[in-house]
């Protein structure tokens, strides 16, 4: 909305600093902000109001969560959205259709994880939304956005996987790529997802994320940089920058009632429409791969969950004492406290190695 007073830059030289993604990325990242900062209290005073008892605490999952977490109210992933989705709209630019795509999987992707929560908190029981049934509706959205992404795209890279730390090796996949696209995108939102289990686990390594894609974003959008670093440009994603913003500005509110003891949680409606909106951007500037190191945390959540389930059907036996990995960690005797800090160091390190490959090449 913003970005229309440039139309009055013949007039005002000043409104010209609209056309900069740059400022207007700042700009997001404050709003989203201040808007979560002021509207947070109330959000979780409604919730804690409409849910009595709160999100259902796992009878399977660590006993000491049983009395630490219970009676917190859950899908506080709306106070993220409205943050970042208001904060969007004032700043992008609305003819942008990159921008529209990823929000379009953002808000629905949330309302798959608002559903699920609700189910939930109704019924008092962590089984939600039925697992293969979400995935194929995630699965659905997740091509319709690939799809759109590949046609507003230029051919032949817009249907290529294109791999880090290598100039020219480039794959292209045909309309094979909607697959992948599509893979990475339900990925995201559910290794973010697996992810969130612990007090401001997932939502700092998100804000890395979201930091780390805004600026590759930025890049892969602008010919003159994108030449310089040899990576793929694709024109227009460097308004996503805007949007990764967003992202980062609710998230920091978000964080400031998430902190140990949080209270509020995240929820599906949170993950879901995080991750999902991760996996987005990451395919629209062809930084697929790039991403499974950046987000080198969730993967790892997301693999020691696969490998406890098959281990066990196959054998019996459990690799780690409790899955996913954080749980584990806390079996071992590590306090909550120190696994999320620690995990967010790695997913520090893990984005500063994905940032290297813009230029180890």
């Amino acid at each position: 909305m913003f970005y229309w007073l440039t139309d009055l830059s013949d007039k005002v030289s000043f409104l010209n600093v609209f056309r900069y993604i740059t400022f207007r990325t700042g700009g997001s990242i404050v709003t989203a902000l201040v808007f979560v900062f002021l509207f947070g209290g109330p959000i979780i005073d409604l919730l804690r109001l409409k849910q009595g008892k709160g999100q259902p605490i796992r009878k399977d999952g660590p006993q000491s969560h049983l009395l630490t977490k219970k009676g917190t109210p859950t899908m506080g992933g709306l106070m993220i959205l409205s943050g970042a989705l208001v904060s969007t709209l004032l700043w992008a630019n609305p003819a942008n259709l990159y921008v529209w795509i990823v929000l379009g999987v953002t808000l629905a992707f949330g309302a798959i994880g608002f559903y699920d929560d609700y189910l939930k908190v109704t019924r008092q029981t962590h089984a939600g939304f039925a697992g293969r049934t979400r995935l194929l509706v995630e699965a659905a959205i997740a091509v319709v956005a690939v799809t759109a992404l590949i046609q507003l795209g230029k051919a032949p890279v817009a249907t290529s996987l294109v791999f880090p730390f290598f100039k020219d090796l480039v794959i292209n996949l045909g309309w094979a790529f909607v697959l992948l696209g599509a893979f990475v995108i339900v990925g995201a939102g559910n290794a973010v997802n697996l992810t969130d289990g612990l007090d401001g686990l997932a939502i700092v390594p998100v804000m890395i994320a979201a930091g780390s894609f805004g600026l590759i974003a930025y890049l892969a959008g602008n010919a003159v940089f994108a030449e310089y670093l040899q990576i793929r440009y694709v024109a227009g994603t460097g308004e996503l920058a805007v949007l990764c913003g967003a992202v980062i500005g609710a998230g920091l509110g978000f964080l400031w009632f998430n902190a140990p003891p949080a209270t509020i949680f995240m929820g599906d409606t949170g993950s879901l429409s995080l991750g999902g909106p991760l996996g987005t951007v990451a395919v629209a500037i062809k930084h697929e791969i790039v991403l499974a190191v950046v987000g080198g945390l969730f993967v790892l959540e997301a693999v020691s969950v696969i490998v406890q389930v098959v281990s066990f059907k196959l054998t019996g036996k459990r690799v780690f004492k409790m899955a996913p990995i954080h749980h584990h960690f806390e079996q071992l005797g590590w306090t909550e406290p120190q696994i999320v800090i620690r995990f967010w160091i790695v997913a520090v390190v893990l984005a500063l190695a994905g940032l290297a490959t813009l230029k180890l090449r």
